[in-house]
């Protein structure tokens, strides 16, 4: 089978859009940078999964903190 055939469109994408990487994953990584003292390259090649549990973990530091004061 021809690659053509497989994927009739040669630019087929299943990629995500910049609207989200703007809005989410940008976010995230600022956030993890200026509260989780990551780099931004050691930020951006987290997997999504462990990058979102970092984010986490830090609101929950964050909200600790705010309850005690």
């Amino acid at each position: 089978m021809s690659p053509k055939a497989r994927c009739p469109s040669r630019w087929a994408s299943f990629g995500l859009t910049s609207e989200y990487v703007k809005e989410v994953t940008y976010q995230e990584i600022f956030f993890l940078q200026h509260h989780g003292r990551f780099t931004f390259t050691e930020a951006y090649n987290l997997p999504i999964g462990l990058r979102k549990w970092f984010v986490s973990k830090n609101i929950d530091l964050i909200e600790e903190r705010n309850n005690k004061s």
